[in-house]
C-alpha cells in the first residue's frame, strides 16, 4: 500500500511545501485513495495512500502521536500487527484507529529502532522523532518495499521512487556509469546503486538514523540477514512436510487480512496454484489472473510459454472467479516505455508480462497474491545452483559462478561494450562486487554448504531484483501484492532445511546456458529436481501432475518475437543511427550481437531484451 517521500534541510532551513508536493504527485500512482504532506520546519514528509486498513480518514498519513514527538509515513502492511496491539495496549498505549500503521508509530515510540525485528510483513517507512531530532528509516527483512534517499548538498531526499526525486530543485539526473556496468554484466543491479548518480537504494533488512542538522551521512545498521544453515536435528521428510503445511497455511491466513477485497495471480504452477488453493478455502469465488501469450510466431520449445490451460483447470478445481489476458508481440512495443518509466532501472529478466498482469488484476481488485520466493527458498534453479558444485575452493566457486551470472556478454566484450565510458568505468571490477556479497561467508567444505551459499547469493540479489520489479509493476496500477512464501516464519524454516530436502537428485547435475530458452524443460526432463519438500507438501492442495510438472518461468517468446513480429521495432530502436544508448555504449558490439540473434546464430534475447530497456530508460531518465 502507498507511496511515501520526504525532505530533511539538514542546514535548518524550512521546507518549501511546493517541493514536497510535486514529489509526492509524481508517485500519486502508488496511493490513488488520498495524499497528505506534514511539514515541521525543515522537515517535511508525504505520503499517498492506497487503502487496505481501517479505510476511514483515521488511517490517513502522514500520522502522528497526540503528545507531536513522533510522525510518520509508512508504504507495507504488518500482518502480526493485531498481536503486537494488544501488547501495546498492554503497556498502557490507546489506539485511535485500526491502522497497522499506528501500531508501527507506538512501537518505535516504546522500543525505538528494537521495534522493526518485531514486524512480519512488508515495509519501508520514516519516522520524524522530533523528541531525539532524528529521522529514523527502516526497511523490511526481505526488500519486498522498495526506498530510496540521496544527498544534495545539504538536502536529503528519500522515497519509494526515485522518479519523485526528478522534481526537486537540487537534484540533477545524471547516468550513474558503474551501475550500467554492473546491469550490463548480472542484468541486474547487485549492489545499492541505481542508474542515477548519487541515487542509493536503502538495504533490506537494516534500518537507519539521520540527525535532523548538521549530518549529510546515513549512519545504516542492518538488524537481520539470511542464513541458509542446515540444522542438524532436521531429518525426517514426513515431520517436515507436516510442519510446512502449518508454516504455509498459517502465512496465507496472516495476508488474508484486509478490509478488501484479495485476488490471487494463478500462472498453472504450483507456488501460485497452491497459494490460490488455500486461498479459495477462506474466500470462495476469489478472483484469479492469468497472463497468457500469443504463439502464432514462436517456435521451437517457446510453444509451450502459453499456461493458461493450466491455469483454467486450476480455476476450475477451485472455483474462482478467472480473469485472463493474451499478449502478443506489439503489447510488448506498446507497453516499454511505461514499464521502464515505472520501474526505474532495469532489473532481472523481462518485465512488461508482470505490468500488464497487474494492469488486469486492478480492475477487479486492490491486493493480489503471488508466489514469489518459492523457488529461491526453495530451490527451484537447481540447474543454476549445480555450476559450483565441483568448485575447488572458495576462489573457484566464485569464478564459476561469477561466470554464470554474466548474463548478456562475457567480461572481454563487455569492456569492449563500455569503451565510450572507459574513463568513468576503469576502476569498475564487477567480480569483486560478486564477491563481495559473499565476503563474511565461510568457504564451503561440502556440496550442500556450495549450494546453500548459493541460494544466499541469489535471495540477496536475484530475488530482490524480482520483488522490485513486482513492486513497481503493481503499484504503477495501484494494486498491492502480497508474497506468502516471505512471511518470516516460513522463511526462518526453509532456510534450517537440509539441502537434500530441496534437491533430491545432488548426484545428476548438469550445467544449462541461461539464455536457453527451454533450460527448464531441458534440466527437468533428466533430473526431476528442485524444490522436493515443497512439492510433497503441496501434494494435498494441487493435482499431482502440477507437483511433478517441470518449473515453468513467466516468460514470453521473445526470442521468436525479436526476429520475427518484433524485428523491425527492434531495429529502428536499436540499429537507428539516432539511437541514445550508442553515447554510452559500443555500436560494433551492439550490434554485431543483434545480428547474431536476427541471423538465428546466437540467442540474444536477454540482450536485445536489456538494450530495448536501456533505449527507453535514456528517452524517459535523460531526456
Amino acid at each position: 500500500m502507498c507511496g511515501i517521500c520526504g525532505i530533511i534541510e539538514t542546514d535548518g532551513r524550512p521546507i518549501h511545501e511546493s517541493e514536497l508536493q510535486r514529489m509526492v504527485q509524481t508517485i500519486a500512482h502508488r496511493g490513488p485513495d488520498g495524499q497528505g504532506i506534514k511539514i515541521a520546519g525543515p522537515v517535511g514528509l508525504g505520503h499517498c495512500r492506497l487503502s487496505i486498513l481501517d479505510l476511514s480518514h483515521d488511517g490517513d498519513q502522514p500520522m502522528s502521536t497526540e503528545d507531536g514527538f513522533f510522525s510518520i509515513t509508512y508504504n507495507g502492511e504488518i500482518y502480526n500487527f493485531k498481536e503486537l496491539r494488544t501488547e501495546l495496549q498492554r503497556l498502557g498505549h490507546i489506539f485511535r484507529s485500526r491502522t497497522d500503521t499506528e501500531v508501527i508509530l507506538r512501537a518505535y515510540a516504546q522500543w525505538g529502532h528494537a521495534c522493526v525485528a518485531r514486524f512480519n510483513g512488508m515495509f519501508a517507512f520514516a519516522i520524524a522523532d522530533y523528541k531525539r531530532r532524528q529521522l529514523f528509516l527502516a526497511r523490511d527483512r526481505y526488500g519486498i518495499k522498495p526506498l530510496y534517499y540521496t544527498f544534495c548538498g545539504s538536502t536529503f531526499l528519500f522515497a519509494s521512487e526515485h522518479k519523485a526525486f526528478l522534481t526537486h530543485p537540487h537534484f540533477s539526473a545524471k547516468l550513474d556509469a558503474p551501475g550500467l556496468v554492473e546491469y550490463f554484466t548480472f542484468q541486474n543491479i547487485i549492489s545499492q546503486k541505481t542508474l542515477l548518480q548519487g541515487v542509493t537504494i536503502f538495504p533490506p533488512g537494516s534500518h537507519a538514523y539521520l540527525p535532523l542538522q548538521g549530518c549529510q551521512h546515513l549512519n545504516i545498521a542492518r538488524y537481520w540477514d539470511y542464513n541458509f544453515q542446515e540444522d542438524p536435528a532436521i531429518t525426517d521428510v514426513t515431520s517436515c512436510c507436516e510442519e510446512l503445511d502449518r508454516l504455509f497455511q498459517q502465512a496465507i491466513k496472516r495476508q488474508l487480512v484486509s478490509d478488501v477485497e484479495i485476488g490471487s495471480y494463478l500462472s498453472g504452477g504450483m507456488d501460485s496454484g497452491s497459494i490460490t488453493a488455500l486461498a479459495a478455502q477462506n474466500f470462495p469465488y476469489i478472483k484469479t489472473f492469468t497472463c497468457g501469450f500469443d504463439l502464432n510466431s514462436a517456435s521451437g520449445l517457446e510453444l509451450s510459454y502459453d499456461e493458461r490451460e493450466s491455469a483454467e483447470f486450476m480455476s476450475y478445481l477451485y472455483k474462482t472467479e478467472h480473469y485472463e489476458m493474451v499478449l502478443k508481440a506489439g503489447d510488448m512495443e506498446r507497453v516499454l516505455p511505461h514499464v521502464v518509466w515505472h520501474i526505474e532501472e532495469p532489473r532481472v529478466g523481462q518485465s512488461y508480462p508482470n505490468y500488464c498482469i497487474a494492469n488486469l488484476a486492478a480492475k477487479f481488485v486492490k491486493v493480489v497474491m503471488a508466489g514469489t520466493g518459492g523457488d529461491e527458498l526453495f530451490g527451484g534453479y537447481p540447474w543454476r545452483y549445480y555450476h559450483t558444485t565441483g568448485a575447488k575452493n572458495f576462489d573457484d566457486y566464485i569464478d564459476k559462478y561469477y561466470g554464470f551470472w554474466q548474463r548478456l556478454l562475457p567480461d572481454a566484450e563487455l569492456r569492449q561494450l563500455f569503451s565510450p565510458l572507459a574513463q568513468e568505468t576503469r576502476h569498475v571490477r564487477t567480480r569483486d562486487l560478486f564477491s563481495s556479497i559473499l565476503h563474511d561467508k565461510a568457504a564451503p567444505q561440502s556440496i550442500e554448504a556450495y549450494i546453500n551459499m548459493s541460494l544466499y547469493f541469489e535471495a540477496k540479489t536475484f530475488l530482490h531484483g524480482l520483488l522490485i520489479v513486482e513492486d513497481k509493476l503493481s503499484m504503477a496500477h495501484g494494486l498491492e501484492t502480497r508474497v506468502p512464501f516471505l512471511d518470516n516464519d516460513l522463511v526462518d524454516f526453509a532456510m534450517r532445511l537440509p539441502v537434500r530436502m530441496k534437491l533430491h537428485n545432488l548426484e545428476n547435475m548438469l550445467r544449462i546456458d541461461e539464455n536457453d530458452a527451454a533450460k527448464q524443460k531441458t534440466y527437468f526432463s533428466k533430473t526431476r529436481d528442485g524444490k522436493y519438500l515443497l512439492r510433497e507438501t503441496m501434494r494435498r492442495y494441487i493435482p499431482q501432475s502440477m507437483a511433478d510438472a517441470q518449473k515453468q518461468g513467466f516468460s514470453a517468446p521473445d526470442a521468436s518475437w525479436f526476429k520475427g513480429d518484433s524485428i523491425s521495432y527492434v531495429q529502428k530502436l536499436l540499429l537507428s543511427n539516432n539511437a541514445r544508448l550508442y553515447e554510452y555504449l559500443d555500436a560494433n558490439v551492439v550490434r554485431r550481437n543483434i545480428q547474431y540473434h536476427l541471423d538465428g546464430k546466437k540467442n540474444k534475447r536477454l540482450l536485445i531484451w536489456s538494450l530495448l530497456s536501456f533505449e527507453n530508460w535514456l528517452k524517459s531518465y535523460l531526456p
